[in-house]
């Protein structure tokens, strides 16, 4: 009797393990992505990069899309990829066209951060 009914709780730190660091990448990029659009900081950084303001609102975008299908169980591992495209694309523009190897620490972290955390997401899905 008693083995049924623990069958019917859930892992609760299963669950955790699971949801809160897609819940945290969530929060991270929306928080970027949406700074992109009002932070005049960002407006400057990507005049130096050259390409133009409108790849400051594609990244934007992609960042508060990659944070939403992050959340989305099927489409996780296509958001983490989105958003670890994005954090790539920033460490290549801090090394090479800014030339402040420095500050390429932060999206190399959080690029770090997306690639294990696909890395147990794909392990899930496949498992």
């Amino acid at each position: 009797m008693f083995e049924a009914e623990t069958e019917r709780i859930p892992n609760r730190t299963g669950l955790l393990i699971t949801w809160l660091p897609k819940v945290t990448v969530g929060l991270v990029f929306v928080a970027v992505g949406t700074s992109k659009f009002r932070d005049p900081i960002w407006v400057r950084l990507f005049a130096q990069i050259g390409f133009g303001q409108w790849f400051r609102y594609l990244t934007g975008v992609m960042q508060i899309c990659g944070a939403a299908l992050v959340l989305i169980p099927r489409l996780s591992l296509a958001g983490i990829a989105l958003l670890a495209c994005t954090m790539a694309g920033a460490v290549v523009a801090w090394l090479t066209v800014l030339h402040a190897p420095f500050n390429a620490l932060i999206p190399g972290v959080l690029l770090g951060a997306l690639i294990a955390i696909g890395a147990g997401e794909y392990a899930r899905s496949r498992g």
